[in-house]
Protein backbone atom coordinates (compact mmCIF):
# COMPACT_ATOMS: atom_id res chain seq x y z
CA UNK A 1 0.00 0.00 0.00
CA UNK A 2 1.46 3.52 -1.17
CA UNK A 3 0.30 5.96 1.53
CA UNK A 4 1.29 9.97 1.18
CA UNK A 5 1.15 11.74 4.87
CA UNK A 6 0.68 15.25 4.50
CA UNK A 7 1.38 17.36 7.14
CA UNK A 8 2.83 21.30 7.54
CA UNK A 9 5.90 20.52 9.57
CA UNK A 10 7.81 18.00 10.25
CA UNK A 11 11.32 16.14 12.20
CA UNK A 12 13.18 17.92 13.29
CA UNK A 13 11.07 20.55 13.75
CA UNK A 14 10.12 19.84 17.07
CA UNK A 15 9.36 22.98 17.79
CA UNK A 16 5.65 22.49 17.31
CA UNK A 17 5.10 20.02 20.04
CA UNK A 18 3.39 17.23 19.93
CA UNK A 19 2.23 16.83 16.56
CA UNK A 20 5.68 16.05 15.30
CA UNK A 21 6.16 13.00 17.28
CA UNK A 22 2.66 11.67 16.87
CA UNK A 23 3.24 12.24 12.99
CA UNK A 24 6.53 10.60 12.18
CA UNK A 25 5.94 7.36 14.67
CA UNK A 26 2.90 6.67 13.06
CA UNK A 27 4.58 6.97 9.76
CA UNK A 28 7.84 5.27 10.88
CA UNK A 29 5.49 2.17 12.09
CA UNK A 30 3.28 2.00 9.32
CA UNK A 31 6.58 1.67 7.09
CA UNK A 32 8.06 -0.97 9.29
CA UNK A 33 4.51 -2.69 9.01
CA UNK A 34 5.49 -3.02 5.61
CA UNK A 35 3.76 0.30 3.56
CA UNK A 36 5.32 2.31 0.75
CA UNK A 37 5.24 5.64 3.31
CA UNK A 38 5.78 9.23 2.30
CA UNK A 39 5.77 12.59 3.82
CA UNK A 40 5.57 16.10 2.01
CA UNK A 41 6.36 18.46 4.41
CA UNK A 42 7.47 22.57 4.35
CA UNK A 43 10.89 23.78 5.85
CA UNK A 44 8.78 25.53 8.32
CA UNK A 45 10.90 25.90 11.76
CA UNK A 46 9.31 28.29 13.74
CA UNK A 47 9.66 31.99 13.30
CA UNK A 48 13.40 32.03 13.86
CA UNK A 49 14.63 30.52 11.08
CA UNK A 50 14.04 27.40 8.43
CA UNK A 51 14.62 23.80 8.85
CA UNK A 52 18.56 23.54 6.84
CA UNK A 53 17.27 20.14 4.65
CA UNK A 54 17.59 19.20 1.27
CA UNK A 55 14.44 21.17 -0.49
CA UNK A 56 15.09 19.54 -4.01
CA UNK A 57 14.65 15.80 -3.54
CA UNK A 58 13.49 13.55 -1.67
CA UNK A 59 15.65 12.16 1.50
CA UNK A 60 14.89 9.13 4.14
CA UNK A 61 14.60 10.55 7.56
CA UNK A 62 14.55 7.71 9.89
CA UNK A 63 13.12 4.82 7.22
CA UNK A 64 10.89 7.21 6.11
CA UNK A 65 11.26 8.80 2.48
CA UNK A 66 10.36 12.69 3.16
CA UNK A 67 10.19 15.84 0.50
CA UNK A 68 10.58 19.41 2.25
CA UNK A 69 9.14 21.91 0.44
CA UNK A 70 10.10 25.38 0.79
CA UNK A 71 7.47 27.40 2.43
CA UNK A 72 6.85 30.92 1.48
CA UNK A 73 5.74 32.46 4.60
CA UNK A 74 7.60 32.62 8.09
CA UNK A 75 4.51 32.35 10.06
CA UNK A 76 1.45 29.32 10.66
CA UNK A 77 -0.14 30.03 7.01
CA UNK A 78 3.04 27.26 5.67
CA UNK A 79 2.08 28.35 2.33
CA UNK A 80 4.11 26.28 -0.42
CA UNK A 81 2.87 26.35 -4.23
CA UNK A 82 5.92 24.11 -4.68
CA UNK A 83 4.13 21.42 -2.32
CA UNK A 84 0.43 22.17 -3.66
CA UNK A 85 1.95 21.48 -7.78
CA UNK A 86 3.25 18.26 -7.05
CA UNK A 87 0.64 17.06 -4.85
CA UNK A 88 -1.38 17.96 -8.10
CA UNK A 89 0.60 15.76 -9.94
CA UNK A 90 1.00 13.33 -8.27
CA UNK A 91 -1.67 11.94 -5.45
CA UNK A 92 -2.89 9.49 -7.74
CA UNK A 93 -0.11 7.78 -7.61
CA UNK A 94 -1.11 6.59 -3.83
CA UNK A 95 -3.44 4.44 -2.81
CA UNK A 96 -4.50 6.93 0.22
CA UNK A 97 -4.00 10.52 1.33
CA UNK A 98 -3.64 11.20 5.55
CA UNK A 99 -3.61 15.08 6.31
CA UNK A 100 -2.98 16.15 9.53
CA UNK A 101 -3.58 19.21 11.90
CA UNK A 102 -6.13 21.78 10.09
CA UNK A 103 -6.47 25.84 9.89
CA UNK A 104 -3.49 26.72 8.08
CA UNK A 105 -3.20 27.05 4.62
CA UNK A 106 -1.09 24.62 3.30
CA UNK A 107 -3.48 21.62 4.64
CA UNK A 108 -6.47 23.35 3.47
CA UNK A 109 -5.16 23.96 -0.25
CA UNK A 110 -4.36 20.75 -0.07
CA UNK A 111 -7.78 19.01 0.93
CA UNK A 112 -8.78 21.28 -2.14
CA UNK A 113 -6.39 19.76 -4.73
CA UNK A 114 -7.35 16.26 -3.15
CA UNK A 115 -11.08 16.63 -3.68
CA UNK A 116 -10.35 18.17 -7.27
CA UNK A 117 -8.57 15.78 -8.15
CA UNK A 118 -10.72 12.86 -6.39
CA UNK A 119 -8.62 11.36 -4.13
CA UNK A 120 -9.83 9.80 -0.92
CA UNK A 121 -8.49 11.70 2.12
CA UNK A 122 -8.00 11.00 5.94
CA UNK A 123 -7.69 14.01 7.98
CA UNK A 124 -6.13 13.86 11.59
CA UNK A 125 -7.42 17.21 12.81
CA UNK A 126 -5.03 17.03 15.74
CA UNK A 127 -7.43 18.79 18.18
CA UNK A 128 -7.60 21.68 15.59
CA UNK A 129 -11.57 20.97 15.41
CA UNK A 130 -12.23 21.31 19.15
CA UNK A 131 -15.03 24.47 20.26
CA UNK A 132 -11.67 25.49 22.61
CA UNK A 133 -9.78 26.42 19.21
CA UNK A 134 -12.59 27.48 17.63
CA UNK A 135 -13.00 30.57 19.77
CA UNK A 136 -9.59 31.07 20.34
CA UNK A 137 -7.20 33.02 17.95
CA UNK A 138 -8.85 34.78 14.83
CA UNK A 139 -12.24 33.02 15.67
CA UNK A 140 -14.20 35.08 13.25
CA UNK A 141 -12.00 33.99 10.16
CA UNK A 142 -12.07 30.34 11.52
CA UNK A 143 -16.00 30.53 11.80
CA UNK A 144 -16.13 32.29 8.22
CA UNK A 145 -13.65 30.26 6.60
CA UNK A 146 -15.50 26.86 8.22
CA UNK A 147 -19.17 28.33 6.69
CA UNK A 148 -18.12 28.94 3.31
CA UNK A 149 -15.93 26.31 2.23
CA UNK A 150 -14.30 24.36 5.58
CA UNK A 151 -17.54 22.10 6.28
CA UNK A 152 -18.15 21.02 2.73
CA UNK A 153 -14.49 20.19 2.32
CA UNK A 154 -14.02 18.80 5.62
CA UNK A 155 -16.91 15.89 4.64
CA UNK A 156 -15.64 14.71 1.66
CA UNK A 157 -12.74 13.68 3.99
CA UNK A 158 -12.53 10.88 6.80
CA UNK A 159 -11.48 12.06 9.95
CA UNK A 160 -9.49 9.97 12.41
CA UNK A 161 -9.93 11.18 15.48
CA UNK A 162 -7.62 10.43 18.60
CA UNK A 163 -9.55 10.02 21.14
CA UNK A 164 -13.43 9.30 21.43
CA UNK A 165 -13.89 13.21 22.92
CA UNK A 166 -12.31 13.90 19.44
CA UNK A 167 -14.32 12.25 17.94
CA UNK A 168 -17.82 13.14 19.60
CA UNK A 169 -16.76 16.69 18.91
CA UNK A 170 -16.06 16.26 15.23
CA UNK A 171 -19.20 14.28 15.03
CA UNK A 172 -20.69 17.55 16.71
CA UNK A 173 -19.35 19.48 14.46
CA UNK A 174 -20.72 18.23 11.05
CA UNK A 175 -23.01 15.56 11.83
CA UNK A 176 -23.24 12.38 9.32
CA UNK A 177 -19.32 13.21 8.89
CA UNK A 178 -17.70 9.66 8.61
CA UNK A 179 -14.73 8.69 11.12
CA UNK A 180 -12.78 6.24 13.38
CA UNK A 181 -11.04 6.52 16.67
CA UNK A 182 -7.09 5.27 16.59
CA UNK A 183 -5.06 6.96 19.30
CA UNK A 184 -1.64 8.44 18.39
CA UNK A 185 1.67 6.27 17.88
CA UNK A 186 3.89 7.00 21.00
CA UNK A 187 7.89 5.93 20.93
CA UNK A 188 7.56 4.08 23.85
CA UNK A 189 11.12 2.71 24.37
CA UNK A 190 12.64 0.06 26.69
CA UNK A 191 12.53 1.28 30.05
CA UNK A 192 13.04 -0.34 33.96
CA UNK A 193 10.32 1.07 36.27
CA UNK A 194 12.16 2.14 39.26
CA UNK A 195 10.58 4.54 41.42
CA UNK A 196 12.60 6.33 43.85
CA UNK A 197 11.48 7.27 47.11
CA UNK A 198 11.67 10.78 47.97
CA UNK A 199 10.99 13.20 51.03
CA UNK A 200 8.91 15.50 49.01
CA UNK A 201 5.54 14.81 47.54
CA UNK A 202 6.74 15.47 43.49
CA UNK A 203 4.06 16.77 41.02
CA UNK A 204 5.48 16.94 37.42
CA UNK A 205 4.49 18.57 34.38
CA UNK A 206 5.98 18.07 31.02
CA UNK A 207 4.60 19.94 27.88
CA UNK A 208 4.75 23.19 25.87
CA UNK A 209 4.80 25.63 28.56
CA UNK A 210 1.18 27.43 27.19
CA UNK A 211 -2.10 29.05 28.45
CA UNK A 212 -4.08 26.58 27.66
CA UNK A 213 -2.16 24.04 29.92
CA UNK A 214 -4.05 25.52 33.31
CA UNK A 215 -0.75 25.74 35.30
CA UNK A 216 -2.73 28.41 37.13
CA UNK A 217 -4.81 26.00 38.32
CA UNK A 218 -2.42 23.97 39.83
CA UNK A 219 -0.66 26.60 41.68
CA UNK A 220 -3.76 27.82 43.06
CA UNK A 221 -4.42 24.01 44.21
CA UNK A 222 -0.80 24.13 45.67
CA UNK A 223 -1.75 27.21 47.99
CA UNK A 224 -4.90 24.50 49.86
CA UNK A 225 -2.52 21.38 50.21
CA UNK A 226 -1.25 21.21 53.81
CA UNK A 227 1.98 18.40 53.56
CA UNK A 228 5.47 19.62 51.60
CA UNK A 229 5.44 19.42 47.87
CA UNK A 230 7.21 20.03 45.16
CA UNK A 231 6.18 21.45 41.12
CA UNK A 232 8.92 20.40 38.67
CA UNK A 233 7.93 22.36 35.42
CA UNK A 234 9.47 20.90 32.21
CA UNK A 235 9.27 22.53 29.12
CA UNK A 236 10.20 25.43 26.79
CA UNK A 237 7.47 28.13 26.00
CA UNK A 238 6.97 32.37 25.51
CA UNK A 239 9.55 34.22 27.99
CA UNK A 240 6.99 36.97 28.53
CA UNK A 241 4.47 34.34 29.48
CA UNK A 242 6.65 32.79 32.08
CA UNK A 243 7.57 35.39 33.62
CA UNK A 244 3.93 35.68 34.35
CA UNK A 245 3.74 32.73 35.76
CA UNK A 246 6.43 32.92 38.03
CA UNK A 247 5.21 36.47 39.28
CA UNK A 248 1.73 34.20 40.05
CA UNK A 249 3.73 32.01 42.36
CA UNK A 250 5.43 34.26 43.91
CA UNK A 251 2.23 36.13 44.59
CA UNK A 252 0.54 33.01 45.94
CA UNK A 253 3.34 32.17 48.19
CA UNK A 254 5.05 29.07 46.13
CA UNK A 255 7.62 29.83 44.02
CA UNK A 256 9.94 28.24 46.32
CA UNK A 257 7.84 25.09 45.65
CA UNK A 258 8.11 25.58 42.35
CA UNK A 259 11.30 24.27 39.85
CA UNK A 260 11.52 25.16 36.27
CA UNK A 261 13.77 22.99 34.46
CA UNK A 262 13.74 23.68 30.88
CA UNK A 263 13.02 21.24 27.96
CA UNK A 264 13.74 17.95 28.30
CA UNK A 265 15.10 15.43 25.45
CA UNK A 266 13.88 11.99 25.13
CA UNK A 267 15.98 9.91 27.64
CA UNK A 268 15.59 12.57 29.90
CA UNK A 269 11.21 13.06 29.36
CA UNK A 270 11.03 9.29 31.26
CA UNK A 271 13.63 9.70 34.15
CA UNK A 272 11.71 13.09 34.74
CA UNK A 273 8.74 11.25 34.55
CA UNK A 274 9.58 8.36 36.58
CA UNK A 275 10.78 10.02 39.27
CA UNK A 276 7.38 11.97 39.97
CA UNK A 277 4.62 10.89 42.18
CA UNK A 278 2.33 12.32 40.22
CA UNK A 279 2.27 13.68 36.34
CA UNK A 280 -0.18 16.95 36.45
CA UNK A 281 -2.22 18.16 33.30
CA UNK A 282 -4.85 20.75 34.05
CA UNK A 283 -5.17 21.47 30.58
CA UNK A 284 -8.34 23.65 28.84
CA UNK A 285 -8.51 21.53 25.90
CA UNK A 286 -6.47 18.42 24.40
CA UNK A 287 -7.32 16.25 21.81
CA UNK A 288 -5.42 13.46 23.11
CA UNK A 289 -1.96 14.39 25.40
CA UNK A 290 0.97 11.85 24.65
CA UNK A 291 2.90 12.87 27.57
CA UNK A 292 0.03 11.42 29.74
CA UNK A 293 0.65 8.24 28.24
CA UNK A 294 4.36 8.49 28.58
CA UNK A 295 3.95 9.32 32.25
CA UNK A 296 1.81 6.25 32.69
CA UNK A 297 4.55 3.77 31.24
CA UNK A 298 7.18 5.11 33.29
CA UNK A 299 4.98 4.12 36.19
CA UNK A 300 3.51 7.35 37.16
CA UNK A 301 -0.04 8.15 37.67
CA UNK A 302 -1.49 11.46 36.58
CA UNK A 303 -4.55 13.79 37.30
CA UNK A 304 -5.98 15.58 34.46
CA UNK A 305 -8.85 17.54 33.63
CA UNK A 306 -11.47 16.32 32.04
CA UNK A 307 -11.00 18.06 28.71
CA UNK A 308 -7.72 16.12 27.92
CA UNK A 309 -8.88 13.52 25.36
CA UNK A 310 -7.53 10.72 27.43
CA UNK A 311 -9.92 11.58 30.29
CA UNK A 312 -12.40 8.11 29.94
CA UNK A 313 -9.18 6.25 29.22
CA UNK A 314 -7.68 7.28 32.78
CA UNK A 315 -10.53 6.76 34.43
CA UNK A 316 -12.09 3.61 32.76
CA UNK A 317 -8.89 1.87 33.62
CA UNK A 318 -8.34 3.16 37.19
CA UNK A 319 -4.68 5.10 36.06
CA UNK A 320 -4.87 8.04 38.20
CA UNK A 321 -8.02 11.49 38.59
CA UNK A 322 -9.61 13.52 36.54
CA UNK A 323 -10.67 16.29 37.77
CA UNK A 324 -12.64 20.12 36.51
CA UNK A 325 -10.38 22.89 36.16
CA UNK A 326 -11.44 24.22 39.97
CA UNK A 327 -8.49 24.36 42.40
CA UNK A 328 -10.11 23.09 44.81
CA UNK A 329 -11.33 19.99 43.34
CA UNK A 330 -7.51 19.41 42.11
CA UNK A 331 -6.35 19.76 45.55
CA UNK A 332 -8.65 17.17 46.73
CA UNK A 333 -7.16 14.77 44.19
CA UNK A 334 -3.50 15.43 44.88
CA UNK A 335 -4.19 14.68 48.57
CA UNK A 336 -5.92 11.70 47.45
CA UNK A 337 -2.96 10.23 45.60
CA UNK A 338 -0.87 11.83 48.38
CA UNK A 339 -2.42 9.70 51.06
CA UNK A 340 -3.77 6.22 48.66
CA UNK A 341 -0.27 4.51 49.01
CA UNK A 342 -2.34 1.59 47.83
CA UNK A 343 -4.17 2.75 44.46
CA UNK A 344 -0.45 4.30 43.62
CA UNK A 345 1.32 1.72 44.41
CA UNK A 346 -0.81 -0.32 41.99
CA UNK A 347 -0.41 2.51 39.29
CA UNK A 348 3.10 1.81 39.98
CA UNK A 349 3.12 -1.35 39.35
CA UNK A 350 0.17 -1.64 36.44
CA UNK A 351 0.49 1.37 34.51
CA UNK A 352 3.65 0.54 32.28
CA UNK A 353 2.21 -3.13 30.78
CA UNK A 354 -1.48 -1.27 30.45
CA UNK A 355 0.26 0.82 28.11
CA UNK A 356 2.50 -1.79 26.68
CA UNK A 357 -0.82 -3.68 25.63
CA UNK A 358 -3.13 -0.65 24.35
CA UNK A 359 -0.59 1.69 22.84
CA UNK A 360 2.28 -0.85 21.19
CA UNK A 361 3.36 1.16 17.97
CA UNK A 362 3.26 -2.35 15.76
CA UNK A 363 -0.25 -3.17 16.94
CA UNK A 364 -1.57 0.88 16.13
CA UNK A 365 0.15 0.54 13.11
CA UNK A 366 -1.61 -2.14 11.61
CA UNK A 367 -4.55 -1.14 12.82
CA UNK A 368 -4.18 2.32 11.07
CA UNK A 369 -3.34 0.38 7.93
CA UNK A 370 -6.87 -2.14 7.84
CA UNK A 371 -8.63 1.15 7.91
CA UNK A 372 -6.87 2.72 5.06
CA UNK A 373 -7.69 -0.76 3.52
CA UNK A 374 -11.37 -0.79 4.45
CA UNK A 375 -11.38 3.14 3.57
CA UNK A 376 -9.92 2.29 -0.41
CA UNK A 377 -12.09 -1.01 -0.51
CA UNK A 378 -15.26 1.33 0.13
CA UNK A 379 -13.78 3.74 -2.40
CA UNK A 380 -13.62 1.13 -5.48
CA UNK A 381 -17.24 -0.49 -4.58
CA UNK A 382 -18.37 3.15 -5.20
Amino acid sequence: MKVLHIVPFYKPAFIYGGPIASVSKLCESQQRAGAQVTVITTNANGKASDLKVDTGNFVMVDGVRVRYFDSITNDNTFVSFKLWRYLYTCCRDYDIVHIHTWWNFLVLGAALICRARKVKVVLSPRGMLSEYIFNSTNSGIKKGLHRIFGRSLLKTTIFNATSQQEYDECKALIPGWAGFVLPNVIDLPAIEINKPHKEVFTLSFLSRIDRKKGLEFVFEAITLLNFPVQFRIAGKGEGSYIAELKALTEKLGIADKVEWVGWMGQEQKFAELMQADLFVLASYNENFANVVIEALYAGTPVLISEHVGLASYVADNELGWVTSLDPAEIARAINECHDNQKKTALINAEAHDKIMGHFSPEILSVNYLGRYSDIIEDQFKG
